[in-house]
């Protein structure tokens, strides 16, 4: 049974949804590390019975030994080592997490903690004591933050690497079983053809884990920054724990909820977090009126404000809330459109590149030079130029002046600076990936799909759902990648391999999440449908296909920047080769 990637993000909110999630994580590793343990056992059993065949073996060659063999020793044989070796390294698997686990449940603790006894200070302590607590609390919370997202990647790196850390040993043992004797030897070769099969996907599998290990590791250390916690928490719907003031006949008191708001119908929905032993409560939602911040001299707690609520219910019409930091509160004020002032940072973003007749034409430029030069040269595409030339090439290229006067031909151009020159115009410059943002998650779907005829059918349906311009240099691409492909004998490159490095270039997520990273390898099986059914997709339109493509919206032509490659982080998603192919792209 699948469960939902589990999101950097969801580890600054900490909600119960992400809590109810991680168990789910947790309980399923409980589970895998029972059946290992089960099959240690049963391994070792056939270990012993094998063990007891070599006893019988080496007492036989004993009664030989006087005219034909030498005695064989009390120590185990090649198989027994190897196998006790692989069917050990099974134990291994679920102690990777423990570490992690445990780090996040003390952290969790201890950061929670410390978080009740800071907003229990009384406002009229001395400055110095407020701020001093203030960056005690902060201190805590990024600790918690950082076992949080840790263990986020570690429970992702054991889901992933048991699919083939488990079957490998196991095929292995399996093998040294099979070829222990020579009596053996027709069911060993009923079972090579599986083994092979098995071997491929094994291998395909570690590969696809390859080709994410890094981006997500590089990830989770970007969502690690300090910076990372008042971004992630200016997300809408606002979310995360609030403390509500609730009034009872002995006195007052906090009680700790989990509230999201609704800017749509200012709905407020607070899930209290400690159930009390009599009743069981289920959510409140209540209704915003207004929003107000809480003068500091009439109530002796920080970070208060007072939200006015449509409903009577808890308690009173106006409900008094505390939120965990003073920036905490201008955020949820800010959501629900308080009068606290609202802050906003300019966002800056580069200028990108629409596609245009000055992309038509290197795309073309560079086809053509690949085609004549370098279409038989090993590992076309994986591997990659400078990163000075490539720079060098798109600045003289779509320079404003003359655009696209550029001859490829000269000296100054070599294979892998104009293949990578290809590759990072249609991945970094254009302002929306070829396949664009629209269709990424159709896509997707259609690649995930267990039915291969529908996969194939759906792919080529949404291909003319694309804008006429994206779908017709789409179509040269794919044309130009098939011919490529055609000559895979000399330069190593199969479909699969091009999907590899295209994948991420022409489709992507709009967000860089964990779930969008786990779909590069669906990505890839996009780009390798379209070059090996090339003729079907792109020689007539699909059956139910009627609604005419959309064209691209007309844009002004407006003064270019020269491409500076140097300044512009390198995008997340990036192709990745056995041949180490990601390491030199990310520079570019």
């Amino acid at each position: 049974m699948g469960h939902p990637p589990l999101e950097f993000s969801d580890c600054y909110l900490d909600s119960p949804e992400f809590r109810e999630s991680l168990k789910c994580y947790e309980i399923e590793l409980d589970r895998t590390s029972k059946s290992l343990k089960e099959l240690i056992k049963d391994g070792n059993s056939v270990i012993n019975a094998i063990n007891g065949y070599s006893v019988a073996v080496q007492k036989f060659s004993q009664t030989l030994s006087t005219f034909q063999f030498d005695f064989i020793g009390d120590s185990l044989t090649d198989d027994e080592i190897n196998i006790g070796k692989m069917i050990q390294k099974f134990s291994t698997l679920p102690n990777k997490l423990y570490v992690f686990q445990k780090k996040f449940e003390k952290e969790s603790e201890k950061y929670y903690s410390q978080l009740d006894k800071h907003l229990n200070l009384s406002a009229k302590k001395k400055e110095s004591q407020l701020q001093e607590a203030d960056e005690l609390v902060d201190k805590e919370r990024v600790n918690f933050y950082e076992s949080s997202v840790e263990y986020v990647y570690q429970i992702h790196q054991v889901q992933d690497r048991k699919k083939f850390d488990v079957v490998e040993p196991v095929l292995a043992f399996l093998h040294s079983i099979l070829t222990l004797n020579n009596l053996t030897v027709e069911m060993t070769q009923d079972f090579m053809p599986y083994k092979q099969e098995l071997q491929l996907s094994l291998q395909n599998t570690r590969n696809h884990y390859e080709s994410t290990r890094e981006e997500m590791e590089e990830l989770m250390k970007r969502m690690k920054h300090p910076s990372q916690i008042s971004k992630m928490h200016s997300f809408l719907p606002m979310e995360g724990y609030l403390y509500c003031q609730e009034k009872w006949a002995l006195g007052v008191s906090w009680v700790k909820y989990y509230c999201k708001y609704h800017k749509e119908g200012r709905l407020l929905v607070m899930t209290p977090c400690e159930q009390r032993p009599t009743t069981k409560q289920g959510p409140a939602q209540l209704t915003l009126k207004s929003c107000i911040r809480r003068k500091s001299d009439s109530i002796d707690k920080r970070f208060c404000f007072d939200v006015e609520t449509v409903e009577s219910r808890p308690v009173s019409i106006t409900c008094i809330l505390i939120a965990l930091s003073e920036g905490d509160r201008k955020l949820w004020m800010e959501a629900m459109d308080g009068k606290e002032p609202i802050y906003h940072s300019p966002i800056h973003k580069q200028a990108e590149m629409e596609l245009n007749e000055v992309g038509f034409k290197f795309v073309r430029k560079c086809i053509n030079y690949v085609e004549t030069k370098g279409v038989t040269q090993e590992g076309v595409y994986r591997t990659v130029g400078s990163n000075i030339q490539v720079q060098k090439l798109l600045n003289a290229f779509f320079d404003s002046t003359h655009p696209g006067d550029v001859d490829l031909y000269s000296s100054d151009w070599d294979i892998k600076t104009i293949t990578s020159a290809l590759k990072f115009y249609l991945r970094c410059v254009l302002c929306e990936p070829l396949m664009t943002y629209t269709l990424h998650r159709d896509l997707m779907c259609a690649a995930k799909s267990d039915n291969l005829d529908f996969r194939l059918s759906e792919i080529h349906s949404l291909t003319y759902k694309l804008p006429e311009k994206n779908r017709e240099m789409l179509e040269m691409l794919i044309k130009h990648l098939v011919n490529v492909c055609s000559h895979s004998n000399e330069n190593l490159m199969s479909p699969s391999n091009m999907g590899v490095i295209f994948g991420p270039t022409l489709m992507r997520a709009k967000e860089d999440t964990v779930a969008a990273m786990l779909d590069i390898k669906f990505q890839n099986i996009v780009v390798e449908i379209l070059i090996e059914d090339y003729k079907k997709i792109f020689s007539n339109r699909p059956e139910d296909s009627t609604v005419p493509p959309i064209p691209p919206p007309r844009i002004t032509p407006r003064k270019r920047q020269p491409i500076t490659i140097s300044k512009r982080p390198p995008r997340v998603f990036q192709a990745l080769s056995p041949d180490h192919f990601h390491r030199a792209e990310s520079n570019y």
